[in-house]
Formats: structure tokens, sequence, C-alpha cells
């Protein structure tokens, strides 16, 4: 059966679909143990838990006792799970076991397995699971994803409003890691209370480091054009670590969506936006106004030149984009958006 995504499972897991074999891969450890957990409650009779419910490592595992176990029958209650974590590590004597479990599961079990499938492995194993098993990949959230995963879990989570720049400023802070983001969301709402709404200077309060330029701020000033500003913190933004490359690729990402607003409006930005970029719609829409298309044009040929600068001149991060930065004010513009 094809690959299905997060959203799908969720749906799957709710139908409750007869027992079988899952299998959960990809680097995003969180989210895979997530889904774990979600198949465990759907289809564990929490009376019998004890009797029906077995946690295996792949490494630690025979292919003996893995066989015993997928064959017992459930007792007193209609399914047994058995979750086999790290699941690349199974010998192949083992991994034999699973394949046949997933050619034809018996009745009434569910068999979880959860692993990191290593980079370039052309084992057939992996293959075989993909085909015959609900299986979904976790992949590792991306850093421009994170801002928007904050402030979808403050809702659904705990029914509160994370602002934008609260949220930016975390992950510029901690990165991508989804468990780190989601502990620190939890520190968030206890310190809120009862408010609704949690902002920057909540950020600031719980303790947290917030940088003194974030990445997706100062990608704001250059899309609003206000080149001055970006240039006076651009010196802060390289000292926290970021790169003359990651800049360019974020500035082309952000004026990428500028020139699909003046392409095609708001409705073709929200058609082209993933999930967790929507929010950025409001922003991009009034930046949106200070641009031509042919500015756009111009502005996305300035970055390709930088590019190629880059890789073949001996410019400092620094020079390279002082001098972008001085090229994309040169750009003509409409006369009400002066810097």
């Amino acid at each position: 059966m094809p690959q299905i995504s997060a959203d799908k499972l969720e749906r799957t897991l709710r139908d409750r679909v007869p027992g079988g074999v899952f299998f959960f891969h990809g680097n995003e450890d969180f989210s895979r143990e997530e889904a774990v957990g979600r198949v465990v409650a759907a289809y564990l009779d929490a009376a019998t838990r004890d009797f029906n419910f077995d946690q295996l490592r792949g490494a630690e595992v025979t292919a003996d006792e893995l066989a015993s176990l997928t064959a017992t029958p459930p007792m007193m209650a209609e399914q047994r799970v058995v979750v086999v974590r790290d699941a690349q590590g199974l010998s192949p004597k083992a991994r034999e076991v699973v394949e046949a479990v997933a050619a034809a599961p018996p009745a009434g079990l569910v068999l979880v397995l959860s692993a990191v499938i290593p980079p370039a492995s052309k084992a057939k194993f992996y293959d075989e699971l993909k085909k015959r098993a609900v299986s979904t990949e976790f992949a590792p959230l991306d850093p421009n994803d994170a801002p928007g995963w904050m402030m979808d879990s403050a809702s659904e989570l705990h029914g509160v409003e994370l602002d934008a720049e609260a949220a930016r400023a975390v992950v510029a802070a901690i990165g991508a890691d989804l468990g780190m983001l989601r502990s620190e969301l939890a520190k968030l709402v206890a310190y809120a209370g009862d408010r609704k709404r949690i902002t920057l200077d909540d950020v600031r309060a719980v303790g947290g480091s917030v940088p003194r330029q974030d990445r997706w701020a100062w990608f704001d000033l250059v899309a609003e054009r206000r080149f001055r500003d970006a240039l006076a913190t651009l010196p802060t933004l390289l000292e926290a670590g970021e790169n003359a490359v990651g800049l360019v690729i974020g500035i082309g990402g952000q004026l990428l969506k500028v020139g699909i607003v003046c392409a095609g409006g708001q409705g073709a930005l929200e058609r082209e936006l993933k999930p967790f970029q929507r929010w950025m719609t409001k922003r991009i829409v009034p930046q949106a106004r200070r641009w031509t298309l042919p500015e756009v044009d111009a502005a996305l040929g300035e970055l390709l030149r930088t590019d190629r600068l880059l890789k073949s001149a001996s410019l400092t991060d620094r020079q390279a984009m002082e001098e972008l930065l001085l090229r994309l004010w040169a750009i003509k513009r409409p006369a009400a958006s002066a810097a």
C-alpha cells in the first residue's frame, strides 16, 4: 500500500481499521514516537494492557522471540500490540519474521515498527514494509515551518494564541527540535496562566534566549524594503551564526512569495503556502504592495548574482551581503515606498 501522511494516519486510527503492521520511519524522533503512542492508545484495551502489550528493541530481540510474540493471540481482548523500536537493528532472521507477518498479519495482532532508515540503504526490508504496512515517514521539520508548528500546537493543544514574533524567537533560539519546542511551549503556557495569548514579552520573562535579531524578522525587513535597517542589523545576524548562503536562500524564498502575490493576489499565495506557513499570508500581502513583478524579477536576479559570487569570489559573507542589500536598494521602487 502507498505511504500515507501523518494526517491520513490520524484518520486511519480514528476509524480503527483492523489490526496489522504499522511502519514509522524518518529522522524526526519526537513525531515518530508520538505516532507509536497513538497506535497503542487506539488499539490497546487499558483493562488488559499488561497481558497484550510488548515493547522491544530491534538489536535486542531474537528472531525466535519475535516470532513467538507475534504469534501469541490476544488475551481477553480483541487486539494485541507489539512495538519494535529501532527496527533498523533487527537481525536478518528477525527481519524475515517481520516480512512474513506483514505479508499475512495474524488476526488480532498490531505490530508497530519504528526505525531510522540508514542513509543510502538498499535493504529490501524497508521497501517490503513500505509496500505491505501502513507506512508513514516523519522527516525533520523544516526550520521555516517550525514557528507555524508552534503556533498550531499552542492553539490545538492548549487553546491559546502564540504570537508569530514569540514563536519565531523560540525557534531562532533553540532550533526546530520538536520535543524541545513542545517543552518550551508548555513552559510558556504555564507562565501565561489564564491568559489566552502568549507574546514575545512572555518568552523573555520565562528566561528564553531571545536573539537580538532573528532571521525571519530580518527577511521581513528586506521584503519591506527597509534596507537601511537590514544593513544595520546584518552584523548581528552574522555574529549569531547565520551565513550568506542561508540568508540568500531565505531572502529568495520570501521574495518568491511576494512575487506570487504580485502575479496572482492573496488567493494564489494561500494555495501555494505549506500548512505551517499559512500564517505568513498577513505579512507577505502588505509586503507585496511595495513591489512590482518586474522588481521582484530584478531582485531574484541579484540573488542569483550573489550566489555565484559566493562560489567564485574571495568575498566575506558580510561583504557579499552588504553588496547585495545595496543592489536591492537600488532597484527602482514605486514613489510611495521610499526606504
